[in-house]
């Protein structure tokens, strides 16, 4: 009997263990289908398109560029290069499209801001989410953006406008820590005259720094965004 006693317990521990590594491998296994996606993503000169076929953003074939680069050419991305920088402690790729009017978030301040997105799933090859459409123009996604000294965090105001399209999709007021990558490098403000231009963006987005089912998924996606200050 105090073999049995024994011997039960250790099987226990050793079916444990082996469903723990099973599953890590899975993970393994859907992060490695990950980045093999994003890389044939750079390499594919890509058109995304609406489910009427439309056009939506002509993303191309995409040259990398280290951070040093990118700082050594006044932290800009050449379009007609086509380049976006890869942060590597991140995995996010970004390019700026344009750095915008008015001024960075001060240190120390919070913002609450505008945005307008196209959110494409880089392993579904589609549009998962957007909200530059009719059906959003009311009530665009409102990002409370604060900069604390350096490190910036973010929420959906859910009490503007209920949160818009992307807290109706994922029930989470959490933004999307990819999406604060380019806070440090570009200007808040508002389009005053035809000259100006909102900041504009646009991020290949690891499932590590996504939305919550990307998280729970293993999924990249690719984003182009702008950011327009709101009015006081």
């Amino acid at each position: 009997m105090k073999k049995s006693l024994f011997i039960l317990p250790l099987f226990v521990f050793l079916a444990g263990l082996l469903s723990s590594c099973s599953e890590s491998e899975t993970y393994a296994k859907q992060k490695d289908k990950e980045l093999k996606a994003v890389k044939s993503f750079l390499d594919r000169d890509i058109v995304v398109r609406d489910a009427d076929n439309n056009i939506v953003c002509n993303v191309g074939k995409i040259e990398t560029i280290s951070e040093e680069e990118f700082l050594n050419q006044d932290s800009t991305t050449d379009l007609e290069r086509n380049q976006y920088v890869l942060f590597q402690n991140t995995g996010v790729y970004m390019q700026i499209v344009r750095k915008g009017t008015g001024e960075k978030i001060e240190k120390g301040k919070t913002a609450r801001i505008i945005c307008r997105f196209i959110e494409f799933n880089i392993l579904g090859d589609s549009i998962q989410l957007r909200n530059d459409v009719n059906y959003w123009h009311s009530s665009p996604d409102i990002l409370k953006v604060t900069n604390n000294y350096g490190t910036f965090t973010a929420n959906f105001d859910t009490d503007i406008n209920g949160g818009g399209a992307m807290f109706d999709r994922y029930g989470d007021t959490s933004v999307p820590a990819g999406w604060l990558v380019p806070f440090s490098y570009i200007r808040i403000g508002r389009q005053d005259s035809p000259d100006e231009g909102i900041a504009k963006v646009r991020l290949i987005v690891p499932h590590s720094q996504g939305q919550s089912s990307a998280i729970n998924n293993v999924y990249p996606c690719f984003y182009e965004l702008t950011f327009q200050k709101m009015r006081d």
